[in-house]
C-alpha cells in the first residue's frame, strides 16, 4: 500500500489521502453528480429493459413471428426520437446544456438558458425582459407557493445603483437566486447570509443544473 507523510511526519494511506480529496471535490461542487441524482435515471432504465422484455414475451406468444418486426419497428422510431432530442438546438431548447454552450453565452443568453432549465425542472417561468446587461427571471411553482426571482452578476455583492428585488402580490417575498459563472468568495457568502432569502449559485453548480440535475437537489428553495 502507497503512503505519504502527512502532518508532522505521520504517513498518510492513499485510502485515506482519497477518501479526503473526493470530500474536499464534493465540497466545491466539481465531484460530478451523486447516486441520488443518477438513480431515477438508472431506475427508469432497469424499468423500461424490464418492460420491453416482457412485453416482446407476450406478443410473440400473442402474434408469432411478426412481433420481433413490431418491435424492431417500435424502437427505430424510439432511436429516431431520441437522437432528434440529442440535436443542439432541440436539445438546448429542452433546458440541456453542455458547459461550453453556458461559457459561450452572454448575459441575455444565459438568462434565457435559466428560464429554459427552469421551465423544464417544472417552474411557471415569466419571459424575461430585453434588458440585456442586466437581465432577471421570474419563476413560481403553482401549488407548492414558491416563487423565484434570478439574477445575474459577475458578483454577488450588489451595486450601489441596483434596485432591490421586485416583491410580488404572492404570499412572503420570492427567494433571490444570484447565478454567477465563476466562484463566490467568503465576502459573498457572508454577504448573502445576512440578506436572508437569498442563495448563490457558482460555476459549479451551474454546470450541474444545466447538464440535467434538478434546481432542489443542488439549491436549498424551501
Amino acid at each position: 500500500m502507497a503512503w505519504r507523510r502527512h502532518g508532522s511526519g505521520r504517513r498518510e494511506p492513499r485510502r485515506e489521502r482519497r477518501r479526503r480529496t473526493v470530500r474536499l471535490l464534493r465540497a466545491q461542487g466539481r465531484y460530478g453528480p451523486e447516486f441520488r441524482e443518477v438513480l431515477p435515471a438508472l431506475s427508469y432504465l432497469v424499468l423500461t429493459v424490464c418492460l420491453t422484455v416482457a412485453g416482446a414475451a407476450s406478443a410473440y406468444r400473442a402474434v408469432g413471428a411478426d412481433a420481433p418486426l413490431a418491435g424492431l419497428g417500435c424502437l427505430a422510431l424510439v432511436v429516431v426520437i431520441a437522437v432528434r432530442h440529442r440535436r443542439p438546438l432541440t436539445r438546448r431548447r429542452l433546458g440541456y446544456y453542455t458547459a461550453e454552450e453556458i461559457a459561450d453565452l452572454d448575459a441575455s443568453g444565459l438568462a434565457l438558458a435559466v428560464a429554459r432549465m427552469l421551465r423544464r425542472d417544472g417552474w411557471h417561468v415569466t419571459a424575461p425582459p430585453g434588458e440585456r446587461v442586466r437581465p432577471r427571471v421570474r419563476a413560481a411553482r403553482r401549488g407548492r407557493g414558491q416563487r423565484l426571482e434570478v439574477v445575474f452578476r459577475p458578483v454577488a455583492e450588489p451595486l450601489p445603483d441596483e434596485d432591490a428585488p421586485a416583491r410580488g402580490t404572492g404570499p412572503g417575498p420570492p427567494l433571490h437566486l444570484v447565478v454567477h459563472r465563476g466562484t463566490f468568495s467568503a465576502r459573498d457568502v457572508l454577504w448573502a447570509r445576512r440578506q436572508g432569502g437569498t442563495r448563490l449559485m457558482d460555476g459549479a453548480l451551474l454546470h450541474r443544473w444545466a447538464h440535467g440535475t434538478p434546481l432542489h437537489h443542488l439549491i436549498d428553495i424551501s
